[in-house]
């Protein structure tokens, strides 16, 4: 007798043709193999059909849907004309020549696309060009005490500490790091709270302790491994020095 667990497909539901295979597999002890078939069939099936399928595909890929945008970067106003689905790292780098934001992973997880949003770091790859409308966009670019420094006296209380503490190395990242630490500085400064604070135990007025700074600059990825004197820079930068 047949086990009752063993799959069975019922004959009536196929053609002549399917029943019979079925069971001559299942004499044999072989039934998975329609199973084998059939998936190498349909998988057949799926590929033609995708393959005749392409030209409409990427047509719609190429589909653009076009609009106006201004955005404010750094003080200055600019309008655009972009793709709807354009990100503000792209916009940045492709249409506005701003290629100091960097394009690291693409996909929010590395950091080097770090801008500030009315004051709020966040990750430029995974964020809409289109809503970031009306906004006050600063890059790494804005930071400078000045539009065209030439000595370090000109550059941010960051910047300055970065170069003082050589917190850098191949030097890709160091834009959305110094746009991190920039940040992260003036949350600490406002008592906002990390991880850290509340298992330290300092919940009202947050000291930027090494350990502080390492959890607050965690979403910025360096692959040269400089974070010693990442650490080090921004706790000088924190205490208003470069040195």
């Amino acid at each position: 007798m047949t086990d009752v667990l063993e799959p069975r497909i019922c004959a009536s539901e196929l053609n002549a043709e399917s029943a019979e295979e079925i069971e001559e597999l299942e004499r044999h002890g072989l039934l998975s193999e329609i199973s084998r078939r059939r998936f190498i069939q349909a998988s057949s099936a799926l590929a033609a059909s995708l393959a005749f399928g392409m030209p409409g595909f990427i047509e719609a890929q190429e589909a653009t849907h076009n609009a106006t945008v201004t955005l404010k970067v750094n003080g200055k106003p600019q309008t655009l004309s972009l793709d709807s689905r354009t990100s503000l790292l792209d916009a940045l780098r492709e249409h506005m020549d701003m290629t100091g934001t960097k394009k690291g992973c693409d996909h929010g997880q590395c950091g080097a696309c770090t801008v500030l949003i009315d004051g709020r770091r966040v990750n430029s790859c995974l964020t809409l060009a289109f809503v970031s409308e009306g906004a006050e966009i600063t890059t790494i670019e804005g930071l400078a005490k000045t539009s065209d420094p030439k000595a370090i006296e000109d550059l941010s209380a960051v910047q300055a500490a970065f170069l003082m503490h050589d917190g850098y190395q191949c030097g890709y990242c160091t834009p959305g790091q110094i746009i991190s630490a920039t940040a992260a500085i003036t949350e600490q400064q406002k008592g906002e709270l990390s991880i850290v604070s509340w298992h330290s135990g300092k919940n009202d007025q947050p000291e930027l302790t090494d350990d502080e700074i390492r959890e607050r600059m965690s979403g910025n990825i360096c692959r040269c491994g400089a974070y010693p004197n990442i650490v080090a820079a921004v706790r000088a930068a924190s205490k208003g020095a470069s040195a």
